[in-house]
């Protein structure tokens, strides 16, 4: 049935990654800005920027450009950075690990107050729980990412000096941990240096806590519509009634049916910080795919941008693939309708 229900995916999900890959490519060419002339400098000449265009290939239409791109896609590249002069496919393989690392404990953080906090406001409407629940997801989406960030830097690094200074994921001449998952916690752990690890988690506290502050206010909001729904159902009120523990009736009855909601919301905030957390890498100089094609963007580096449309293109659909497998052990209905 699993395969059944992801052959049923696929068509779409890859008609989806046409759709980005075209997209980003038409909107790369309407940047402004000249890259030729970027790269060729302030003092070059016409002649200079002419021929700088011609070995970019941006003389040419934009078909032919285009074409070029998807001859580079079907061979598994996705061109070189104009910035850096590498292969972009390397450059997101060797940044991507964290920025996932980062959006991933962002979400951690963020899913250990908003479950808890929707559940209780929803078994208490109305009570000083709810109310706090709302102001907490107000501020959390009201609040700008980078504006969070560089508040919880002055207070925890500048002010208390309890955290260090936001300048990447270690510290200056601290050699990072033997790379077998490219995550700095995980391969520190795998190698056994426990001291690494609490220097890599120690720059990762205030980075993922300013991503799950702003990712908090959906998911408590969704954890408590969805609990209000099903604890007012039938089944709940007759496992209550048929005197059942009340931690079997949240958990087993009124959490797990809650689920399918929660889950497909924790799907879009963690494709969202992933590709939205540009702003807080740069603010803690984090060097991860957001930052990069931050910095590609602001030279129109057409390559790069593409590159890290295309790859947070292709991670959202597999995140909708890996929530709709989920579907069907969360609730075995689904998988029995598909």
């Amino acid at each position: 049935m699993t395969m059944q229900l992801l052959s049923k995916r696929l068509v779409p999900a890859l008609i989806s990654l046409i759709g980005v890959l075209i997209v980003s490519f038409v909107l790369t060419r309407a940047l402004p800005g000249d890259p030729a002339a970027y790269l060729a400098g302030p003092a070059a000449t016409a002649d200079a920027v002419a021929e700088v265009r011609k070995s970019l290939g941006l003389d040419r239409n934009v078909f032919e450009q285009f074409v070029v791109y998807v001859k580079q896609i079907t061979r598994g590249e996705l061109g070189d950075s104009w910035a850096t002069g590498q292969p972009v496919l390397s450059e997101l393989v060797n940044r991507l690990p964290a920025s996932i690392e980062l959006t991933a404990l962002g979400l951690i953080l963020a899913l250990i107050v908003a479950l808890p906090l929707g559940i209780i406001a929803a078994l208490r409407p109305n009570s000083p729980i709810d109310h706090t629940a709302r102001v907490v997801s107000t501020l959390g989406v009201s609040l700008p990412t980078f504006f969070t960030g560089l508040l919880l830097v002055y207070i925890f690094y500048y002010q208390l000096d309890w955290l260090p200074a936001p300048m990447g994921r270690l510290a200056p001449f601290t050699d990072a941990p033997e790379k077998i998952t490219g995550f700095y916690t995980v391969d520190s752990l795998l190698t056994g240096d426990f001291y690494l690890f609490l220097e890599a988690l120690r720059f990762l506290i205030l980075p993922a806590f300013t991503l799950g502050m702003f990712a908090l206010a959906p998911i408590a909001r969704m954890t408590r519509a969805s609990m209000l729904g099903v604890l007012s159902s039938d089944y709940v009120r007759t496992a209550r009634a048929n005197r059942l523990p009340a931690w079997k009736v949240l958990i087993v009855y009124a959490l797990r049916n809650a689920l399918l909601p929660i889950v497909t919301m924790l799907g879009m905030v963690f494709s969202f910080l992933l590709g939205a957390n540009v702003l807080v890498e740069k603010v803690f100089s984090w060097p991860g795919v957001g930052s990069f094609a931050l910095e590609a963007l602001m030279i129109s580096d057409y390559a790069a941008v593409q590159g890290f449309v295309l790859s947070m293109g292709l991670i959202y659909v597999l995140l909708n693939l890996s929530i709709d497998i989920a579907y069907g052990y969360i609730d075995p209905r689904v998988q029995v309708e598909s």
